[in-house]
């Protein structure tokens, strides 16, 4: 059936084109009524002219700027120096290890560890050991001086206003 269609189609086009004429640079003037009338020529109507109006514009926004931020750092600080005053410097004479005494009057009396077999004073500070009787070793004398001050001290008797040491060996301590 195809076939049919298609040969038909064929054979009909040829026909058609012998009626119509050719349709491509044909003669626009058509003849209506008889021959001996003046023809009438219809020519097609010329196509409307093509006006190609632009587009408007688009529309121009214009935003402001946003304002630059404003950065406000404080002023760095000076830097604060803190001065400490100055530490008073205690000369200290150095002290004899030991002293060896028979009598010791003074305002104060310091060491670490005092010997003695009779101590009299208003103040005494320390660990105080009693005991029965105290060896001085031999080569002593008398002392009287406002301080005095060793790592030991070996005395008979000693009488001040304080006694200041870790370890108080003596065999009679009277306070006043």
């Amino acid at each position: 059936m195809k076939r049919h269609v298609l040969g038909m189609t064929l054979a009909a086009f040829p026909a058609v084109l012998v009626l119509t004429g050719p349709v491509w640079g044909a003669d626009p003037t058509i003849n209506v009524g008889s021959p001996d009338q003046t023809p009438i020529v219809v020519q097609p109507a010329p196509p409307p002219p093509i006006v190609v109006q632009p587009a408007p514009p688009p529309p121009v926004v214009v935003q402001p700027t946003p304002p630059a931020p404003v950065v406000v750092q404080p002023t760095p600080a000076a830097p604060v120096v803190v001065t400490a005053p100055a530490t008073p410097q205690v000369v200290v004479p150095t002290a004899p290890e030991t002293v060896l005494a028979d009598d010791i009057r003074a305002h104060e009396v310091r060491a670490q560890t005092i010997y003695a077999n009779k101590i009299k004073a208003r103040e005494v500070q320390g660990a105080i050991h009693q005991t029965n009787n105290v060896k001085i070793p031999s080569g002593k004398s008398d002392i009287k001086a406002p301080q005095v001050t060793a790592s030991v001290i070996y005395a008979d008797s000693i009488q001040a206003d304080s006694v200041v040491a870790n370890d108080i060996y003596v065999r009679n301590l009277k306070r006043d």
